[in-house]
């Protein structure tokens, strides 16, 4: 089993979500986050100076079957970019087991 979790702007969330879904893939959490980026400049509004340094996403967790790694991965790719920088980052590691609470099974049924 894999877990995929993505950091994506928030704009781009129901089109992932939508995608997703289409694939058969359901279950999944989610996070708004605030973190920080490599872009450094500040921006001035109205004569008052703020940080774009702060930068509000969502983040995803999404544990599947080893053979869905690559499905959901370009799923989040083609979904989540916009071609401009902070379209966001997607990391893949490695699940040993997976338990559901209610049954005690445990193994790669327990996702579905």
């Amino acid at each position: 089993m894999k877990k995929i979790e993505a950091v994506i702007r928030r704009s781009k969330y129901r089109m992932v979500k939508e995608a997703l879904h289409h694939k058969g893939i359901t279950f999944f959490s989610y996070w708004d986050v605030t973190g920080v980026g490599n872009e450094k400049k500040g921006n001035v509004y109205r004569g008052v100076s703020y940080s774009t340094t702060d930068i509000q996403r969502r983040y995803l967790s999404i544990v599947v079957p080893d053979h869905l790694e690559s499905t959901v991965i370009n799923i989040i790719l083609s979904a989540a970019k916009t071609g401009e920088v902070g379209d966001g980052k997607i990391f893949v590691s490695s699940i040993e087991e997976a338990y559901r609470i209610r049954t005690s099974e445990k193994g790669e049924h327990t996702l579905s």
